[in-house]
C-alpha cells in the first residue's frame, strides 16, 4: 500500500514538473514574441544593424515576429530554422551580418500581404509578378539570347545559387529545364526587390487639417520607400541615392524625369553600354514624353497604362487628334511607333501641321518649341 502510494505521488509530482516547464517554456517563448526589440532580438549583436535601421522606419510600432515569424509560424519547417539559428549563435561562428535566403524572403512577402492586400493584387496583375518559369522557360527570349549570371540581377535577385544551379542548358537551342522544380512558380521579383521592412520612414497618420501647409504641394515630401536590391553585395540602395549616367540619343543629351523613383526602374531597364536611350531593354521617354517619369504613366504596383493619357491630355493632343487613337503601341503592341519614343516627325516625315487647337484649350500643356521633332 505504502509503495503504491510513493509511486502515485511520484507520478503526480512527475506530471505537476511536466506542466510547470510547458507553463514556463511557453510563457517564455509567448513573452519573447511580443516583447518590445530591445528586450528580445536586439539582445543578440548580429541583430544589432539591422534594429538601428527599423527603430526609425515606418514599421517600428510592430514587433519583429509580425513580418518575420516565430519559431512555430511554419511548422517544424520554421522550429527547425529558428533552433538552428540559436545554435549557431552560441556554438558557431554567428555572421557579422544577417542576410535573408529566398525562401524567407518569400515568408516575409506573404506577411507584407496582410497589411497591403491592395498592393499585392495590383502586383499580381502587373508583369512583376513573373514566375521562375515564365522568365526562364521563355523559348523565344532563350534562342535569341543566352541565359547568363546577370539574369539574376534583376530576375531572382534572392536566389541561392547562380544560373547554372537553376536551369540548363546555358545555350540558345534548348530545350531548357529548371533544375530545381520547386522554384518554378515561386516570383521571381518579390516585394524586396523594391521595398525595404527597415527603411527610414514615418507611419502614416492623417493630415493636420488646422494646418492647410500639411496638405498642400509645399508639405515635407516623403521619403521615398524605393530601394535596389544588389544581389552581389547585399545592399538596398535609396532610389534617391542612386546615380544615372547621362543617357544619349545619338549624340545628344536625352532629359530625365528628376522623379528619383525612376532610377530604380533603369537599373533593370538599362540601355546599352553606350547609354543610348532606347537600346536594350531601356523604356526612357523621349520624343514628345521626354521628361516624364515612368510612374507618371505606369502605376506603381501594377504597371497598367489605360488611363494614363488622360491624365496629361484631358481633351485632345497637341495636333487636335485623340491621342488614344494614334497609331502607337499604345493602342497596338505590333505599331512600329513606340510610345516611349515618338516624335511629331514620325507621322508627319514632310513637316509638322500647326496645332489645330488654341494653346488657352490646351492647360498645363509644353509650348510646341518644347517638343523633340
Amino acid at each position: 500500500m505504502e509503495l503504491s502510494r510513493l509511486r502515485s505521488l511520484k507520478a503526480r509530482l512527475l506530471a505537476a514538473s511536466a506542466a510547470v516547464t510547458v507553463i514556463l517554456v511557453g510563457g517564455s517563448y509567448s513573452a519573447w514574441n511580443v516583447l518590445p526589440a530591445e528586450s528580445s532580438c536586439r539582445s543578440c549583436h548580429e541583430i544589432g544593424p539591422a534594429y538601428n535601421t527599423w527603430i526609425s522606419s515606418a514599421h517600428r510600432n510592430l514587433v519583429c515576429a509580425d513580418c518575420h515569424g516565430t519559431a512555430t509560424s511554419s511548422g517544424l519547417h520554421s522550429l527547425r530554422e529558428k533552433s538552428r539559428m540559436v545554435l549557431v549563435h552560441f556554438f558557431g561562428e554567428p555572421p557579422e551580418k544577417v542576410r535573408l535566403k529566398e525562401e524567407q524572403v518569400l515568408e516575409v512577402m506573404d506577411r507584407c500581404i496582410l497589411c497591403h492586400r491592395g498592393e499585392h493584387a495590383d502586383w499580381l496583375r502587373s508583369g512583376h509578378s513573373a514566375t521562375y518559369s515564365s522568365i526562364f522557360l521563355n523559348q523565344k527570349h532563350n534562342r535569341e539570347e543566352k541565359l547568363y549570371p546577370d539574369c539574376l540581377k534583376c530576375h531572382g535577385m534572392f536566389f541561392d545559387g547562380t544560373i547554372g544551379d537553376l536551369v540548363e542548358p546555358l545555350n540558345t537551342k534548348g530545350p531548357w529545364r529548371l533544375k530545381q522544380i520547386a522554384q518554378a512558380k515561386r516570383p521571381a521579383i518579390p516585394c524586396l526587390a523594391c521595398h525595404e521592412l527597415h527603411s527610414r520612414g514615418e507611419p502614416a497618420t492623417s493630415p493636420d487639417y488646422a494646418s492647410p501647409q500639411t496638405i498642400t504641394a509645399t508639405r515635407r515630401e516623403a521619403p521615398s520607400p524605393l530601394v535596389w536590391y544588389d544581389r552581389y553585395s547585399d545592399l538596398r540602395l535609396r532610389s534617391e541615392h542612386i546615380v544615372l549616367p547621362p543617357l544619349y540619343d545619338g549624340e545628344r543629351v536625352v532629359g530625365i524625369s528628376d522623379d528619383h523613383r525612376q532610377r530604380v526602374c533603369t537599373q533593370c531597364h538599362a540601355p546599352n553600354p553606350f547609354s543610348q536611350a532606347g537600346t536594350s531593354d531601356d523604356r526612357t521617354p523621349k520624343g514628345v514624353h521626354e521628361g516624364l517619369s515612368c510612374l507618371a504613366c505606369h502605376g506603381a504596383h501594377s504597371q497598367e497604362t489605360g488611363k494614363s493619357c488622360g491624365g496629361c491630355h484631358p481633351a485632345l493632343s497637341n495636333c487636335g487628334l485623340d491621342v488614344t487613337r494614334m497609331d502607337t503601341t499604345f493602342r497596338d503592341r505590333g505599331s512600329s511607333h513606340n510610345i516611349h519614343f515618338v516624335k511629331c516627325a514620325d507621322c508627319h516625315p514632310k513637316g509638322i501641321p500647326r496645332s489645330r487647337i488654341k494653346a488657352s484649350k490646351l492647360p498645363g500643356r509644353r509650348p510646341r518649341s518644347a517638343f523633340p521633332r
